[in-house]
């Protein structure tokens, strides 16, 4: 699969504009399990804190994991008594079961969630969804590993929490700093594509999003916290760290194997006129340089090494074409994942078909190299057959790499054909027209310099709904609300700003 062949299903980043009365921005959710204690006096300081400093509207969701004591009670009489809370009861078990079920459920536009022990500081929820908010990321999480954090916990979290973030640095090339912390947001257009892709149910919840969402390409904003470890957790360590690594090897397998359909996920690049197309360049050539250099250096050395050892019982000619066909097969293997970026099993054969012509030319020139060698010198030593080969492989090494390209891997992505314009629907048709499109349906990513569509009035806003919203995992969400790029231009007459 080629991660970079689809436009994308996500549009350019946009600025939040002005929420629509009654609806959210922000929905915050606090997963509980048999916390009747600490429920209350978390979500009381949850509320007038967002209260006191939140600029925009918000929502206070409480997802109740199948407590058996009594959370539930308590969740609903949050619900009655402070209007921006909201309850919600799961008959199963695991965090992340309850965060994709409200939060495939929320109609804000930010989604976020913390833990109910409310451990990380407060004064760092404003900036961790700010660069949502902006359209300057797609997600952010609050990190205690930052050198700027100041983190008060035992040396046994300490340990657990390095060693698991060490493990996904080194087996899923993981570059943000903590999987773990409960305290992340997302943009719900990109947990409506995302969180589909996401298997567990459980603690491995958290860090499954973030790699998949930074394998996509997606930007992580990462927001230094002040963290107090609750001595109270009631999190098995020794069963979440199991439940963890067996997460780790089963999405490492789905990412080398090209199983998950990242594609869905690009972006393509803002507005701004600078980002417009640069003609006659091709794309991805400097990134495409760079692995094929790379796997070449590598594949070198493999091959010299298959040379020597073959060169012990063999002629140089048979010698440098087993060690060439076993050092073409791991090459063209290698560059078709690293540099190319194809991915999964499709056309692997006919890549591979293509290699070996490649092989036969690199053959051709490196035999053609040591021919010349022994026609010079009855007797050549080791060391000069050695160089020889350097040589021929380093000019064969320049054609590779464009035949790999322009043949064996080609971007057929100036092949496509644009997609026909549709026609201007009609009054009729752009008022029913969701906010957003279901989630089968791809968004069509907008020509950089096609000029920007007349913004539609504001829809009239739904009645506000005071009553209880209860919902089962699966279940349809709610009406969304439409967010409409903020351009100097958008001069609706009807619109009041």
């Amino acid at each position: 699969m080629r991660t970079d062949s689809s436009p994308g299903t996500l549009p350019a980043r946009e600025h939040l504009p002005a929420a629509t009365a009654g609806t959210p921005v922000l929905d915050v959710v606090i997963p509980v399990y048999n916390e009747e204690r600490d429920l209350r006096p978390c979500v009381h300081r949850l509320h007038d804190h967002l209260t006191r400093t939140f600029p925009y509207p918000f929502r206070i969701t409480i997802a109740d994991n199948a407590s058996t004591d009594g959370t539930p009670d308590v969740a609903r009489l949050l619900e009655t008594r402070v209007p921006e809370v909201r309850s919600v009861r799961l008959e199963q078990k695991g965090r992340g079961r309850a965060l994709r079920t409200v939060w495939s459920a929320s109609d804000a536009p930010i989604l976020a969630y913390m833990d109910v022990d409310l451990s990380t500081d407060l004064n760092a929820l404003l900036p961790l969804v700010a660069p949502l908010i902006s359209g300057h990321s797609d997600l952010a999480i609050g990190s205690r590993l930052a050198r700027s954090s100041r983190v008060v916990r035992g040396a046994k979290r300490e340990f657990v929490s390095r060693s698991y973030n060490l493990i996904l640095r080194g087996s899923l090339q993981a570059r943000f700093s903590d999987a773990q912390c409960g305290f992340k947001a997302i943009r719900r257009d990109v947990a409506r594509l995302l969180l589909p892709l996401v298997e567990d149910t459980g603690w491995f919840f958290d860090t499954e999003m973030l790699v998949l969402a930074e394998r996509a390409g997606l930007r992580i904003h990462e927001v230094p916290v002040d963290w107090v470890d609750d001595p109270d957790s009631t999190v098995h360590i020794v069963r979440t760290a199991t439940d963890d690594l067996k997460g780790v090897w089963r999405v490492g397998r789905a990412l080398a194997t090209g199983s998950l359909p990242l594609d869905r996920l690009t972006r393509p690049f803002g507005d701004d006129p600078r980002d417009r197309e640069i003609m006659d360049v091709p794309k991805g050539l400097a990134r495409q340089l760079v692995g094929f250099c790379v796997v070449g250096g590598l594949s070198t050395l493999f091959y010299l090494l298959l040379y020597s050892g073959f060169r012990q019982f063999s002629g140089s000619q048979t010698a440098n074409a087993l060690a060439l066909l076993v050092s073409a097969v791991a090459n063209t293997a290698a560059n078709r994942r690293l540099t190319f970026g194809v991915r999964g099993r499709t056309g692997a054969v006919r890549h591979q078909a293509q290699g070996l012509v490649v092989f036969g030319i690199g053959l051709a020139l490196t035999s053609g190299s040591l021919a010349a060698l022994d026609a010079a010198t009855s007797d050549p030593a080791h060391a000069a057959e050695l160089a020889v080969l350097v040589v021929a492989n380093l000019a064969a090494t320049v054609l590779r790499f464009l035949l790999l390209r322009a043949w064996v891997f080609p971007d057929r992505r100036g092949d496509e054909e644009p997609p026909a314009p549709a026609p201007d629907p009609s009054p009729g048709q752009a008022a029913a027209s969701p906010a957003y499109p279901a989630p089968g349906a791809l968004p069509q990513r907008p020509h950089p310099h096609a000029p920007h569509p007349h913004t539609p009035s504001r829809p009239p806003t739904p009645p506000h709904d005071g009553g209880a919203h209860r919902f089962r995992a699966g279940g349809a969400a709610d009406a969304t609300m439409r967010l409409r790029p903020v351009r100097p231009h958008d001069t609706d007459p009807g619109d009041a700003r």
